[in-house]
């Protein structure tokens, strides 16, 4: 296939690049040059911005068997994209993200779930933050999963059954710099007492950004239409096997010895830690219309073609390419050390 993605140089992007590109397809990528530029030498680049005026016109007289649209988070991005490749190419796969749910209380959440929806008010805020260009990334939150629900209806308009979208749960892996996943098997190699939250039986969801990748490719080599869920295990995963293969394949890389120390919800949440970004992958159990937030079904993608490596894989190359960064720049999720020391301190023996 003749593939064009928008983007191709970052995480989500990067890992389909990859994937498309063993697989014997031809890849173009249009971006702005800014993140990591020298990633693909061999791969032709179309350096642009997608919001300018006429930011596609380098491919006015070309045709594409496939366009992916792995980094949309406005409407009016994916209508500028999708209304001008919609009769250049066969298949558009946008990628949206489960977190378009409209409540993540239901357990089994799947494709057909209601999704949420802007407030007039916050259509408001939406204008306003971004007349200027895209939303800062600090400010996206509370407006993330209704605007990828819109941008899925625009991409969706425009190309009919010729529309792919994928909603990934939490992406992890190599090239992650949110550090929302890879702030564990990164713990680990300092060794010492860790600070693991909650209870070890807890089930934790998430998809390995290959695995994504991968699944990505084949829909698009499938040419499945419509929506698809997109997280993982197959199987039930409780954090305390997560924990256990990180301590694993930090003692096979030659890390110092590390202990567990669990520590219950009540205590994070009086000892102020923040859920998901300080402590990732953590949210109490009690917090009210999260109780499915890991229970999402997947069914239908697994029936389709996704499939999953082992723990140890994904653990292992988090590890590996986290050990390949500054240990000293800043990561952006995940306890520091000093808080953790602290909050373990307090704890009674």
């Amino acid at each position: 296939m003749n593939i064009l993605v928008l983007g191709g140089t970052k995480f989500v992007g990067r890992a389909f690049v990859e994937s498309a590109l063993r697989m014997g397809h031809s890849v173009t990528l249009f971006n702005r040059g800014k993140q990591d530029p020298g990633a693909w030498p061999g791969l032709e680049q179309v350096h642009g911005d997608r919001t300018a005026e006429n930011a596609f016109a380098p491919f006015a007289g070309r045709r594409f068997d496939a366009v992916v649209d792995p980094a949309a988070y406005l409407p009016r991005d994916v209508a500028k994209s999708a209304a001008f490749f919609a009769p250049r190419c066969d298949r558009y796969l946008l990628v949206s993200s489960i977190s378009v749910h409209a409540s993540h209380a239901e357990f089994g959440a799947n494709e057909s779930t209601p999704v949420g929806r802007l407030t007039p008010e916050q259509e408001k805020e939406v204008a306003e933050l971004s007349a200027d260009g895209p939303i800062p990334a600090a400010k996206l939150g509370p407006y993330y999963g209704p605007l990828k629900a819109l941008c899925e209806e625009v991409a969706e308009r425009a190309l009919g059954t010729r529309a792919t979208v994928i909603r990934p749960g939490l992406v992890v892996g190599p090239h992650d710099n949110t550090d929302r996943f890879t702030y564990w098997p990164a713990r680990f190699r300092r060794g010492g007492t860790v600070l693991a939250p909650g209870r070890p039986e807890r089930v934790v969801q998430f998809v390995d950004v290959r695995d994504l990748a991968d699944f990505m490719r084949h829909a698009l080599e499938k040419a499945l239409p419509g929506i698809w869920q997109v997280t993982g295990p197959a199987a039930p995963l409780p954090f305390g096997e997560v924990i256990a293969s990180c301590a694993r394949v930090a003692t096979q890389r030659g890390a110092p010895p590390s202990t567990l120390r669990w520590v219950d919800d009540a205590a994070l949440v009086a000892q102020g830690v923040t859920p998901w970004t300080e402590m990732p992958l953590w949210i109490p159990e009690s917090a009210e219309g999260m109780e499915g937030f890991m229970h999402a079904d997947c069914a239908k993608a697994r029936g389709g073609g996704l499939t999953y490596r082992a723990l140890d894989d994904t653990v292992a190359a988090t590890y590996d390419w986290d050990a390949s960064r500054n240990p000293e720049a800043p990561r952006n999720a995940g306890l520091a050390a000093k808080k953790e020391a602290e909050i373990l301190a307090a704890l009674p023996l």
